[in-house]
């Protein structure tokens, strides 16, 4: 999972100056998908659909805000699913859905082995002073008085690789949930630079401005991540048998100084982080599994995050949550036809109270109505034509949410 990455990043998906080879490999020896989309357009809820099966109008966690309390006991989430089948689980990165001493912490919600952050606002550090190691903090002393000698991803590439060697024997279910290409936002608003990275390598001689050489070496860093990860399954024996999805949490970010249109990070969508246009919740989404899954895919099958609860569920002979929003896209992946949502509805609490939904190739961003099939970048509003189709959404707007003490709607 990365963190703010645009539909526009990956050179599979179009991106013509930022190199990421491993990904686009991934994409070419099994399926790019070009109708996914995140949870919602900031991490926490994105993230809370991806784990619970529900989307923004059900699932616990709506919105970015105080973490200490997210999840619940009842909130049952992936990790669990996979104990449930057996699975040795594993997490390194960013969690975002609970904190220390409460029931959303990651070792409380099916997490064997958890590393990385809990919380939204820390994991805005690239080189912070402690992260969390289970239940423990580990001191990360090479941070200390302002040094900057442990890059908090190069820690969760290493804990990963070593979770890989140390559970080759036996099922695992690992999730790597890098924080890049994420700005610290904070550092930005102090200096106007807020990437953070070791070196801006490979694009250190481009005449691009030093932010933006560092942003797209942050990218082709994860890229490089994805590699070794993918290596360590070949090295290990494991690689045919072994189902790897790739994809974002959410469009691209424009913090830290960062100029989203400067690389085209939204390719041909409208908008980005925290919109609910297509730019910030359409993302890349890549699954390859060479004993399954046919290489040099292209699907056009459009699914969200809140699928893979009832898609996991599937892959491992288990019966998801009767009550969950998904459906599972494994006949997607396999060659199989898989069932169509009758809509997709996202909810956003920041700013103001922001729904949006989609209907077959219709899509409301309440109150604009748009074509998909004719106009995928959103920019003509046919609200005025079509009011019989708004009246529909308007309907369906009634019965798509449940309210929520925690996320209420403030409008």
């Amino acid at each position: 999972m990365a963190d703010d990455l645009g539909y526009g990043d990956l050179g599979c998906y179009g991106q013509k100056r930022i190199k990421t080879p491993n990904l686009d490999r991934l994409a070419a020896e099994g399926i790019r998908f070009t109708q996914a989309y995140a949870g919602c357009t900031v991490c926490a809820p994105s993230r809370s659909a991806f784990m619970t099966g529900y989307h923004t109008g059900h699932t616990r966690i709506r919105g970015n805000g105080r973490n200490e309390m997210l999840l619940r006991p009842s909130d049952f989430v992936l990790p669990e699913l996979f104990k449930k089948a057996g699975y040795t689980t594993g997490m390194f990165g960013k969690w975002g859905l609970g904190g220390v001493g409460y029931p959303g912490y990651p070792t409380k919600k099916g997490w064997d082995t958890f590393f990385g952050f809990f919380s939204q606002l820390q994991a805005h550090m690239y080189y912070p002073d402690m992260l969390l190691d289970g239940d423990h903090a580990l001191e990360l002393t090479g941070n200390w008085g302002g040094k900057k000698k442990q890059y908090a991803p190069d820690l969760f590439l290493d804990r990963s690789l070593k979770f890989l060697d140390a559970n080759q024997s036996k099922p695992f279910f690992l999730y790597f949930a890098s924080t890049i290409p994420h700005a610290n936002n904070e550092l930005g608003r102090d200096s106007g630079d807020g990437i953070e990275i070791p070196e801006d390598a490979p694009y250190s001689g481009e005449p691009w401005p030093p932010l933006e050489r560092k942003f797209a070496a942050t990218i082709t860093r994860l890229d490089r991540d994805i590699g070794r990860l993918l290596d360590k399954l070949k090295q290990l024996g494991l690689d045919s048998n072994t189902l790897v999805f790739f994809s974002s949490d959410n469009g691209p970010h424009q913090e830290g100084g960062h100029d989203p249109k400067y690389f085209e990070s939204s390719g041909p969508l409208r908008g980005t982080k925290r919109s609910l246009t297509e730019g910030g919740i359409r993302v890349p989404f890549l699954a390859r599994w060479p004993a399954k899954i046919k290489p040099g895919q292209v699907s056009d099958h459009p699914f969200a995050f809140w699928d893979m609860m009832a898609t996991c569920a599937e892959l491992t002979n288990q019966v998801a949550p009767k009550d969950t929003d998904g459906l599972s896209i494994l006949p997607a992946l396999t060659g199989g036809k898989p069932k169509v949502h009758d809509y997709f509805y996202w909810e956003f609490h920041e700013g103001g109270f922001q729904q949006a939904l989609r209907v077959g190739n219709w899509k409301y961003v309440k109150p604009a109505l748009y074509d998909l099939a004719q106009d995928v970048n959103e920019t003509t509003d046919l609200a005025k034509q079509f009011p019989e189709i708004v009246s529909r959404m308007e309907t369906l707007l009634l019965s798509v949410r449940t309210e929520s003490a925690d996320f209420p709607v403030r409008r």
